[in-house]
């Protein structure tokens, strides 16, 4: 079961009566719904297919092991963009949604938080609909949402000029304030009403997000988002915590082997 913090007030579960227009619930993924970045997991799979070089998974890992300690920062999510660039430049629509399935199969599908997975069914269970909200490009939160049986997800997008991607971003990467314009839309485009909509997030980039939405959930907070949410006194919610360790021992083992391939 996810731990609730102590200091925060609890709030209203996802328990409240039918609305007459309907609820969103916005689920950001990384460190959220899952343990660690998605996308160094696309990585992983589109160095398999010989996609990227193995100097760009080291750096991958590098980057997903600074993640699982301290969470997302500004430069990270730039790291998040151009390495979405990187993986997808010169493939087709079609070689990104495989590769998406096959990430899901292999990798994400076991580093998944039952706690978080919960509470987005809890909603389904209540009539709501769920979706993704991610940095990570769109075409993998799809998967993850398509095979846990929620509404959708939106994520980064990436153009494409004949089925092949340029390189270049549609739009802007999907984080901060972007979740917040594109929660916004989804929810005028559905009639829901803000005050009954959910968000929830690990990051203090996603305050934006979390504020739009009447009831929000901290998960897996980063420090200052902790501390954010602690002075609001939103939920917080700890969810895999036991995983941690034995997610950052995997990353170490998948970079000496990536290491050793290279010599």
């Amino acid at each position: 079961m996810a731990a609730i913090d102590d200091d925060a007030t609890t709030g209203e579960t996802p328990s409240a009566p039918p609305s007459p227009t309907p609820i969103l619930a916005f689920f950001d993924v990384d460190n959220t719904l899952m343990r660690g970045a998605s996308v160094y997991h696309l990585g992983w799979a589109a160095w398999k297919r010989g996609y990227v070089t193995w100097r760009d998974i080291l750096r991958f890992t590098w980057k997903q092991l600074r993640f699982i300690a301290v969470g997302e920062n500004h430069r990270h999510q730039l790291a998040v963009r151009d390495r979405a660039l990187e993986l997808i430049e010169g493939h087709t629509i079609e070689e990104l949604e495989s590769l998406a399935v096959e990430t899901y199969e292999k990798r994400i599908e076991r580093l998944l938080l039952p706690e978080t997975v919960g509470l987005a069914q809890d909603h389904l269970d209540k009539g709501h609909e769920v979706w993704l909200i991610t940095a990570t490009p769109e075409a993998c939160a799809r998967v993850i949402a398509e095979r846990l049986g929620l509404t959708g997800a939106i994520g980064t997008r990436i153009r494409d000029v004949d089925g092949i991607f340029t390189g270049e971003l549609l739009g802007h990467v999907m984080h901060g304030t972007e979740k917040a314009l594109a929660a916004k839309d989804l929810a005028v485009d559905k009639h829901a009403r803000l005050d009954d909509c959910w968000a929830y997030s690990d990051s203090r980039n996603d305050i934006p997000l979390l504020e739009l939405a009447g009831n929000r959930v901290v998960v897996n907070p980063d420090a200052a988002l902790k501390r954010y949410a602690r002075a609001r006194s939103w939920p917080i919610i700890t969810a895999g915590a036991a995983s941690i360790r034995a997610q950052r021992r995997r990353v170490r083992r998948e970079a000496r082997a990536v290491a050793n391939d290279a010599r």
